[in-house]
């Protein structure tokens, strides 16, 4: 918390409220507010105190749980249904009894049961909590109960409780338990229960416990999250008011054209490359990658796809961008009209071609006047691309709309570099805000939540900032400055600050990308990428961080390998995985392209109608 401070109560006001002798943790404003108010406790932030200062490993939990519990009692309602509802602005929770029997997953914390999970019939969640929660606690229970989208489930299960499994599976728990902070874990066959059939003692003792009222899980769970909602407000109008300015430009650097050109390559070879090394280990989770490539895990292309050095979805999405990009400006130089949102909307349906699938909306693909990218055979192949962007880009009724879904799958973000490139070229250093609102105009194309478009926008901003030589904390400084300025931006600013601290904390590797997340949803690949890129010590080894993990290794290799690419240039890419690269011919002449096409004589006032040809059959503006 902002301003801490720490409180301490007089025998009588103990006495009067029940509540124990420790030192209660709480901002100091809340402290100047209750002498204000003639000693009236302010009971929700000493409570709020209590959850934020519980979660560390280090704390002396059990010590506080009194007082947490008791604060809880005094906040709650006089509600004793044994079975309530909880819910915030996007997350639901039925409180009430769980059979500790069954199968559910718990909230863990060194051998004690704070909560129990259990699926309900709809896919929704059931929750039974046995001790006062902490900030960690909490936070994993709401992330669990988010309200499930109609199209594309929860974080793209197709329930809550599917959810809630594989979270439970996920290699951060481990390293959460290590800490001794709250994790989660699965008892298949019942608390104390083994999968071989066998008890463990410490365990099967609690099988017996009462969950405790409904309405005092209430209050800590609106309490923590009404009060984490108002910090956030709280920290967001400061930093508006500290920054005179939203304008976050600056004067592009002097650079050889050999320099710039060498980062465009870089950019599109490197986010290929990092894609290839995920591939083959796209579904697996890190134990499974270290048993089968050892244990420094998969350094080397492996199989996939039917050969070595096999890009996915990820970057056959990335070329029809740049192409989508280029398009748009011949359209806008020889039609006098342009929108790139359209224009590049057109490009990701012909993707979809490719995949074998076709729209929904009436539209032409121009037959006769196809375009140079489209005829490529090699992307006639479905490389596990992402169900949010296929049923999007199927739905689609016009060129240029957002997605009218709630998804925040990272197929939004994980294709965009190539908007931060096009900005550079058109001289946007200065007005970085366009080159976000591009990147988040493109990823809102198929992912309608506010955190799958923004993470377009900051990593458009980055590569942007690192394609004009500027280095990497001061380029995430930049689109920090623009997203705060931006509406349901908290996920996202979160998820990348959290990146940072880690990057600095000493942390082990895997440790710390474990805790920002799998990379399946936006905010965590741009968190798990920015992580890696800051620790890299060069480019092979940011990107072998960046698939070696549980999740989406190929989407999270990818935006690495954009950065880094971008920052270190086409030389810094290791020799070896450049020659087997997959359509390497046609992501160089489509990073070339990207990187020329500002000087191309083709505007109005050009004579040269054979070049206008010449660019029109290859970049049709449609």
């Amino acid at each position: 918390m902002h301003d801490q401070g720490e409180f301490c109560l007089d025998a009588q006001t103990l006495a009067q409220y029940g509540l124990p002798d420790i030192v209660y943790p709480i901002a100091s404003t809340s402290i100047e507010v209750a002498v204000q108010q003639n000693g009236v406790l302010p009971l929700a932030e000493m409570l709020y105190g209590l959850q934020q200062s519980r979660a560390d490993g280090k704390a002396d939990w059990q010590q506080t749980e009194p007082a947490a519990s008791r604060l809880a009692e005094l906040l709650s309602s006089a509600d004793y249904s044994a079975i309530m509802a909880v819910s915030g602005e996007k997350w639901w929770l039925e409180l009430g009894p769980v059979d500790l029997g069954s199968r559910f997953v718990t909230v863990q914390r060194g051998d004690f049961l704070l909560a129990a999970v259990a699926p309900r019939k709809d896919g929704r969640l059931r929750v039974a909590v046995f001790r006062p929660l902490d900030a960690k606690s909490i936070g994993y229970l709401i992330g669990l109960a988010q309200v499930p989208d109609s199209e594309n489930g929860v974080f793209m299960r197709e329930s809550n409780w599917q959810y809630a499994l594989d979270s439970s599976a996920g290699f951060g728990n481990f390293y959460a338990a290590d800490r001794g902070e709250a994790y989660l874990s699965y008892w298949e066959k019942g608390l104390g229960i083994s999968s071989d059939g066998s008890e463990v003692a410490a365990w099967r003792a609690q099988a017996n416990l009462n969950s405790r009222p409904a309405s005092c899980v209430v209050a800590e769970l609106t309490t923590w999250a009404l009060l984490t909602h108002a910090q956030s407000e709280a920290v967001q109008q400061s930093a508006k008011a500290e920054e005179p300015s939203p304008k976050t430009g600056r004067r592009g650097k002097r650079q050889q054209r050999g320099t710039v050109r060498g980062r465009f390559l870089g950019c599109l070879l490197g986010g290929a490359v990092g894609d290839a090394l995920g591939a083959p280990v796209e579904f697996m989770k890190r134990t499974e990658i270290l048993q089968r490539f050892g244990p420094d895990g998969i350094t080397q292309y492996a199989p996939a796809y039917g050969g070595l050095g096999k890009i996915t979805d990820d970057t056959q999405m990335t070329l029809f961008t740049a192409e989508g990009l280029i398009r748009g400006w011949v359209r806008g130089c020889l039609k006098g009209t342009t929108t790139y949102a359209g224009v590049t909307a057109h490009a990701y349906l012909r993707w979809l071609l490719t995949q074998g699938e076709r729209p929904a909306c009436d539209i032409s693909f121009g037959v006769d006047e196809p375009g140079w990218l489209i005829q490529q055979r090699e992307l006639y192949s479905r490389r596990a691309p992402g169900n949010t962007c296929l049923s999007a880009l199927r739905s689609m009724q016009r060129l240029g709309d957002a997605a009218h879904n709630n998804s925040k799958g990272c197929g939004g973000v994980m294709r965009v570099a190539p908007a931060g490139l096009f900005a550079w070229r058109l001289g946007q250093q200065e007005t970085p805000e366009e080159a976000f609102n591009l990147g988040t105009e493109l990823a809102a194309l198929t992912h309608g939540h506010p955190t799958g478009a923004l993470t377009g926008g900051v990593l458009a901003v980055l590569i942007l900032a690192l394609t004009d030589g500027v280095s990497l904390p001061e380029a995430i400084d930049a689109s920090k400055a623009i997203l705060r300025q931006k509406s349901g931006h908290e996920e996202t600013l979160w998820c990348i600050e959290l990146a940072e601290r880690l990057a600095v904390s000493g942390e082990r590797h895997e440790a710390a990308i474990a805790q920002i997340g799998q990379g399946w949803i936006a905010e965590e690949a741009l968190g798990i990428s920015i992580y890696c890129a800051l620790v890299a010590r060069n480019f092979r080894h940011g990107v072998v961080l960046a698939v070696n993990h549980d999740g989406d290794s190929d989407s999270t290799g990818a935006i690495v390998g954009n950065l880094l690419g971008t920052m270190h240039g086409l030389k810094a890419i290791p020799s070896e995985w450049l020659e087997s690269l997959e359509l390497r011919d046609v992501i160089t002449a489509l990073a070339e392209d990207l990187y020329a096409f500002k000087d191309w004589k083709i505007d109005k006032y050009s004579e040269n109608l054979e070049l206008k040809q010449k660019i029109w059959k290859k970049y049709p503006g449609c």
